[in-house]
């Protein structure tokens, strides 16, 4: 036999331990674990996280990540490398892919960061969009009458937050009760049939109502309607038709953007808004963005997904769809988010002069005002907020306003105060009284721009109206009265205007039927009978009871009444002549009916003299005469 030969030299090399490759027991079993423990954080990061497969999605880049570090994890796991060092140089061998690919996605959204930045590309972002200088009362409409104010919002969202609270009380009908809770941050303000509203979807209270519900339920039917609360005339209405199985507030495959991601794998989702249509159906409105600068810059909306909120149909339009005049989705009002717009709008009046001038010397550099509201435009919604000087926020350059459907963009210059400025003057007015002034929403006063807020207490109760002028902002209107009606805050600002100067012309009609009842002659009970056809019919559940709103034809006002009180009302049509008898003294744009019968009522034969034809002629003949 041969000696056994050892060799001590290392021919003048040296080897440390980590050159030394050791694999472990079984390693190609434990390379098959790894795959699979990767391929299984993968799905499951996947269906939580829900990154779109674009290279312009940052999710992208995260969600990859995650998916190699997890397999380099678990080689160290499987190897046992971390309680058995001499594994290491073979882990690291193992982990040469996953680690070249994670740099090399580094490396991409590095220089697509760098490509993408307003240092190179500051003219690109100040092009996203587009807004025309426009005279106000080409953009406003005009408001000349009290009437005009009926498509005005009169509470902010925070009040008609308070509004749809408490209508998730009306569940109790239906046996539901304090299973159900507003859904946060997912109330989208539309026009509704003329008029400003704003919609709420629901959420189950907690997770546990959810799994009663939906898991050991005998067949889940999602969420038993919304909440739609009118800005205008604050009536808060619990719609129970519809039930809602997709939402924000849903799990597993009825979350709504997990039910699309798996249809649209490689869209990037932006804002979510829920609407109705013209039938109160609802919608979700999904948009689907794409970078407009450089790799991962310059969010823009290019389409949106319509979502059936019931059964979860959808159907894609692009941008050019939605702008357009297609009666099928004009009801469609937010296709582009608020925060998008405003974003946008900032980056034109911040990079319109270059990069260099927005740092350096600032020539012409505009930024929006903080806070924003809503207004109608014939059917559309319009985003509106000021805009002031990056040097200083006291003051105002002028307003932009943007349509949520078609991005179609305005901008009035005016001077004048700051939406924050002309709060703080109608609080100072009612400071005694502790009440806050909402957002203020920006009007038309027969030419003149005035700001409209409604002032709060601390429950988000409206208590009164303040209205200040946008130029002359010393004129802060505001009725003496607590719960002062509306007509008394704009008569209180015409005077203010007048006085402070003579030579103001502004022609408002107080003459509105919308504080005091349209026709009618009251009679010795302290009754008025009004009589009219019925242009308008609307129902709310309060507390277990169907309460009927309906307005005449010759009336702004609604007059309303329970179903218990009037049982006739259930068998009004549009287009009935219907007497409707209310206290005399009533006032405001919501009148309690206290009977309404079907037909117009006889008028007492003494109320009403005979007058015969010979009578006539003889008042004809004198008519004449003078």
């Amino acid at each position: 036999m041969d000696p056994i030969k050892v060799e001590f030299s290392d021919g003048g090399k040296k080897k440390s331990m980590k050159d030394v490759l050791i694999p472990p027991e079984k390693a190609g079993l434990k390379i098959v674990i790894n795959i699979i423990i990767t391929l299984i954080v993968a799905v499951a990061a996947y269906y939580f996280l829900l990154p779109p497969m674009n290279l312009q999605s940052y999710d992208f880049y995260i969600y990859w990540a995650i998916v190699l570090a997890s397999y380099v994890g678990s080689a160290f796991l499987t190897s046992g490398a971390f309680i058995k060092p001499e594994y290491v140089p073979y882990v690291r061998r193992q982990s040469i892919v996953p680690v070249a690919l994670g740099l090399v996605l580094a490396v991409v959204v590095g220089i697509g960061y760098l490509v993408s930045s307003p240092f190179f590309r500051a003219k690109d972002y100040a092009e996203i969009l587009t807004i025309d200088n426009a005279e106000f009362d080409n953009t406003i409409s005009v408001i000349d009458s009290i009437s005009d104010f009926d498509k005005v919002p009169l509470i902010d969202k925070d009040a008609a937050r308070a509004l749809a609270d408490k209508t998730i009380g009306d569940f109790s009908a239906l046996g539901l009760e304090s299973q159900f809770e507003i859904l946060e941050n997912d109330s989208t303000q539309i026009n509704y049939k003329g008029s400003p509203y704003r919609v709420y979807p629901l959420q189950y209270g907690d997770v546990f109502k959810w799994f009663t519900n939906s898991v050991m339920g005998d067949e889940y039917e999602g969420i038993p309607g919304y909440v739609r609360v009118n800005l205008n005339t604050q009536e808060a209405q619990l719609v129970t038709e519809f039930d809602i199985k997709y939402s924000t507030a849903e799990h597993f495959n009825e979350y709504l953007e997990r039910h699309l991601r798996f249809k649209f794998p490689t869209y990037i989702f932006g804002d979510t808004s829920f609407e109705i249509d013209d039938n109160g159906k609802p919608f979700w409105v999904v948009e689907h963005i794409k970078k407009t600068v450089g790799l991962v810059g310059g969010d823009d909306v290019v389409g949106v997904i319509l979502v059936d909120a019931v059964t979860g149909e959808d159907i894609y339009y692009t941008a050019e769809e939605i702008g357009a005049d297609n009666s099928e989705i004009a009801w469609i009002d937010q296709a582009y988010d608020a925060d998008l717009l405003v974003q946008q709008y900032n980056y034109l009046g911040k990079y319109a002069g270059g990069f260099w001038n927005s740092i350096i010397g600032q020539s012409g550099v505009k930024q929006a005002s903080q806070g924003y509201s809503f207004i109608a435009v014939g059917d559309d919604v319009y985003l509106y907020t000021g805009v002031t000087s990056v040097t200083s926020d006291d003051s105002i350059l002028g307003f932009f306003f943007i349509n949520q459907r078609t991005k179609e963009g305005f901008f009035y210059n005016t001077t004048g105060a700051t939406e924050a400025a002309a709060q703080l003057s109608a609080q100072g007015k009612v400071s005694d009284k502790g009440w806050k002034a909402a957002f203020p929403i920006l009007l038309n006063i027969d030419g003149e721009a005035t700001y409209f807020m409604a002032l709060k207490d601390n429950a988000n109760i409206v208590k009164s109206y303040a209205m200040v002028n946008v130029q002359q902002y010393n004129v802060v209107a505001i009725p003496t009265e607590e719960n002062a009606d509306l007509t008394s805050a704009v008569s209180e600002y015409i005077k203010g205007l007048k006085a402070l100067s003579p030579s103001v012309i502004i022609d408002v009609n107080f003459d509105v039927s919308g504080n005091k009842p349209a026709d009618g002659t009251g009679d010795s009970t302290g009754l008025a009978k009004i009589t009219g056809t019925v242009s308008d019919i609307r129902t709310t559940v309060v507390s277990g009871n169907t309460y009927f709103y309906i307005e005449l034809d010759n009336s702004d006002v609604y007059y309303y009444v329970a179903a218990d009180v009037a049982d006739m009302v259930v068998l009004f049509d549009i287009g009935d002549t219907i007497t409707v008898t209310i206290d005399e003294a009533s006032e405001g744009q919501l009148v309690e009916a206290l009977q309404m019968l079907l037909g117009k009522e006889d008028v007492p034969a003494e109320d009403t003299p005979e007058v015969t034809p010979e009578e006539e002629t003889t008042a004809e003949e004198e008519t004449t005469a003078a």
